[in-house]
């Protein structure tokens, strides 16, 4: 794979970014807590890019992947930043934004700063809120304790090393969070869910649809599909929802 070039951001962080040029409208990856953008559906989407002529932009936030940073230096309204500098200075026109788990959180905050530039959504396993709904609320208070008073705290994870949760990331989650107004998006939306989803449960995907306020948001629940949903047939789901989103916009 091609090294990736270097973005310095307003805020002086360095983003690692691909891109690919093409048409309009373009495709922006936003990729989920701790993934990076050598992922399997980044990789996937960027080679539907390629065969269908189609503008694509992946990256890393800081902390992840290539880019500058440690990961917990950071947090959401720090990736949020970041992927707002490289859709900036890097895509031109609008675009169909496709947010993975935390993503799709990104993804909807970019909705609400920049409706001139986004022209649909496509969420995969989207994890709106997640650092107050799905760990801070479901916390014991020895862990609530360890994260305000020593300053972060260590969760197990499925995907390698102990995941550390700081107390800046779950305090920037606060200022952030969108499910708790509606919010209007007069764009098409595709939501796609796995039902065997063990990190995002369905119950999120459903409040999701019920928070969104729009003529063209519809919500795909694929049976079996665990959090990764990278298997050829996730993988075929989100190109065709990518399409459909592009084809109503």
């Amino acid at each position: 794979m091609a090294e990736p070039d270097f973005l310095d951001t307003p805020q002086g962080r360095r983003i690692a970014w691909h891109r690919f040029s093409g048409r309009e409208p373009g495709v922006v990856f936003l990729g989920g807590l701790r993934s990076d953008m050598t992922g399997t559906k980044a990789a996937h989407l960027e080679d539907w890019a390629r065969r269908s002529g189609r503008a694509f932009l992946r990256f890393d936030y800081s902390g992840h992947g290539a880019s500058s940073g440690a990961f917990t230096e950071g947090c959401v309204g720090d990736w949020a930043e970041d992927a707002q500098a490289a859709i900036e200075a890097l895509t031109e026109g609008p675009l169909v934004l496709v947010g993975s788990s935390m993503g799709g959180w990104i993804s909807l905050l970019l909705a609400k700063r920049m409706p001139g530039r986004v022209a649909g959504l496509v969420t995969i396993a989207a994890a709106p809120d997640f650092t107050e709904d799905g760990m801070w609320a479901d916390w014991s208070e020895d862990q609530r304790r360890a994260c305000m008073e020593a300053g972060q705290v260590a969760l197990p994870s499925d995907y390698g090393a102990d995941m550390i949760i700081t107390r800046r990331m779950i305090e920037d989650g606060r200022d952030h969070l969108v499910l708790r107004t509606p919010l209007a998006l007069p764009i098409p939306v595709r939501l796609l869910q796995g039902t065997a989803d063990a990190d995002v449960p369905m119950a999120v995907a459903l409040r999701l649809l019920d928070h969104l306020k729009g003529d063209d948001i519809r919500l795909e629940l694929v049976k079996g599909a665990d959090h990764r949903f990278s298997d050829p047939g996730c993988l075929a789901t989100i190109t065709r929802a990518v399409e459909e989103v592009l084809a109503r916009i």
